[in-house]
């Protein structure tokens, strides 16, 4: 399974039950015939922001970082806004020219997004180097990009 799908899988789990420890994920997804280590799951914890919150019971469960998302678009927005210099598409790719020292922030901020249509990001420090995973990922990319700068 790749780790995208094994990743929305967690998000529906989470949804529906409380899962308290890395070992729960690891027996919920093996009751779906899905084989992952405790290691696999502490690295989609992190990728994913996980949080754990009080459980209504008592002890505490994983949740999803609802709040996380919307503070980093904010920031993202913040910061494109100071720092932006130019943006073009090309294909696949997107190139952001930012005021020097901006590149490594902005590309950090791009990757917690977790846009689905982005293949990665490189920020040195005055670019943003994006690849999508197609040319209409790329043209999404560019319309989310525009609506943040305005």
């Amino acid at each position: 399974m790749k780790k995208q799908d094994r990743q929305k899988l967690i998000k529906q789990l989470l949804t529906n039950q409380d899962v308290e420890r890395q070992e729960d994920f690891v027996d919920l997804l093996a009751e779906r015939d899905i084989e992952v280590t405790q290691a696999t799951i502490s690295r989609d914890i992190k990728e994913m922001q996980l949080v754990k919150v009080p459980s209504a019971a008592g002890g505490y469960h994983y949740a999803m970082p609802v709040q996380k998302k919307l503070d980093t678009e904010k920031k993202l927005k913040r910061t494109l806004k100071d720092a932006f210099v130019s943006f073009s598409v090309q294909e696949k790719s997107a190139f952001l020219k930012v005021l020097p020292g901006n590149g490594p922030a902005i590309a950090a901020l791009i990757d917690q997004m977790n846009y689905d249509f982005v293949f990665g990001t490189i920020g040195d420090d005055n670019t943003v180097f994006t690849i999508c995973k197609s040319e209409d990922g790329a043209a999404r990319y560019q319309e989310i990009i525009e609506s943040l700068l305005a």
